[in-house]
């Protein structure tokens, strides 16, 4: 068992937390998290960039004019990718960019992610993120005693005073423990846990 110190809001330590190995001490394979990271970056494109194909441009499809004696070249429709107003020739349509990432694949790089947070000594556990009122000063204020500026908070429970008090505050992001992610994990220099939602990421990502 890896042994984690519980500090409050003031930065003081106040106990100390077990952390499991098999959760929080996997060896790092960073094939697994570019996967995983690459799945969830496709996943959020929208892929509705389209584009009319002459089949859905509204035109008459008869012939512009007779084949022969008129001394032109020869046409077909207006609706001809060649033409002015004409339709689009392989022009992008509506796609699913999303990857297929097993379920497996995914819970092992969040071991991985939060492993390579303890390592490199960025992983703080907080025994209670309540704030009293939803004032950004004081949220503000409590991120700056950690001396941290790019961070990841992650509640147990919703907490509507730390969410609103850091909704402006560029750089943090407040997520409940279901949406744990190894994307945020990565991106943010630092990650916070709530102590209570230790456990709940332990059950869940147990091997």
């Amino acid at each position: 068992m890896t042994v984690s110190d519980v500090y409050n809001l003031q930065n003081e330590k106040v106990s100390e937390v077990e952390l499991r190995d098999d959760i929080f001490g996997v060896p790092i394979k960073k094939h697994v998290l570019h996967q995983v990271v690459m799945g969830q970056l496709a996943k959020r494109r929208s892929g509705t960039a389209a584009s009319k194909t002459r089949a859905a441009v509204k035109c008459s499809g008869s012939k512009l004019w007779r084949q022969k004696g008129t001394g032109r070249a020869r046409v077909g429709s207006g609706s001809s990718p060649t033409r002015k107003g004409g339709g689009v020739a392989f022009g992008p349509s509506p796609r699913d960019y999303s990857q297929k990432v097993p379920k497996r694949v995914r819970k092992a790089a969040l071991r991985m992610a939060l492993t390579d947070k303890i390592q490199s000594n960025r992983l703080i556990i907080v025994d209670d993120f309540s704030l009293p009122e939803i004032k950004t000063k004081n949220f503000v204020g409590t991120m700056s005693g950690f001396d941290v500026k790019k961070a990841l908070l992650v509640t147990n429970d919703k907490s509507e005073n730390l969410e609103k008090s850091s909704k402006n505050v560029p750089l943090m992001k407040v997520m409940r423990y279901q949406g744990l992610n190894v994307y945020d994990i990565l991106r943010y220099d630092h990650l916070f846990l709530e102590q209570p939602a230790v456990k709940k990421i332990e059950e869940a990502l147990v091997p």
